[in-house]
């Protein structure tokens, strides 16, 4: 049974390369797996960077799936928590023996786009909060979908896996997708004056573990 959703959900990819990526990070140089996926929808791609120890074979991978965040990941924003997270995730990630990144642009502002996102700040500057701002832009509160990242675990062998996350929601939909999320492991980052509304808003009206 697994193996046959394996092979059905690889169906679902282009695979489109691979390479060996040097970075650096937080004083070390790291060589990692680097690998770019497609859906069916060519906007929908997906960026994954994989860390393997000698003594990898029998544990259960530390995932976390990263939606893409231009002022946040970029630029680092003081108005989100995501270059934060980023920044603990990788952490996590380049010091367990199986660690994975996948990384999906194509879900700026909760899926909603760039353009919709800032609209949706410049009406949270006037006081709204960052589920009405979304609403009076005429974008929904939440428009991400997880099945690419799901395909892409499939198709690296990993259908169990420890996800990086405080959003309960985010592990809701990839069990949805088939992936067997074994454990949560919370993403812990510091608020600042610019995002603790934000961060409020998210655990009170969005139920993330903060």
């Amino acid at each position: 049974m697994k193996s046959n959703a394996v092979k059905s959900y690889a169906l679902e990819l282009d695979w489109s390369a691979q390479t060996i990526l040097p970075i650096e990070f937080r004083g070390r140089e790291l060589h990692l797996e680097a690998r770019a996926y497609q859906g069916h929808d060519p906007h929908n791609q997906a960026f994954v960077l994989i860390h393997r120890a000698n003594q990898a074979n029998s544990e259960l991978p530390v995932v976390r799936v990263h939606s893409g965040c231009i002022t946040g990941d970029i630029f680092h924003s003081l108005k989100c928590d995501c270059y934060p997270q980023l920044q603990s995730a990788l952490e996590t990630i380049t010091t367990s023996p199986l660690g994975v990144l996948i990384y999906l642009p194509y879900h700026e502002g909760r899926g909603i786009g760039i353009v919709n996102k800032i609209r949706a700040y410049a009406l949270q500057d006037q006081g709204y909060d960052t589920v009405d701002a979304n609403v009076a832009v005429g974008a929904p509160i939440e428009a991400r979908t997880y099945d690419l990242a799901a395909h892409i675990l499939f198709d690296l062998g990993l259908p169990e896996i420890r996800l990086l996350t405080n959003n309960p929601a985010k592990v809701d939909a990839l069990r949805a997708e088939g992936i067997n999320v074994i454990e949560r492991l919370p993403v812990v980052c510091t608020p600042n004056a610019h995002n603790v509304r934000y961060l409020e808003t998210k655990k009170a009206r969005m139920a993330h573990a903060l």
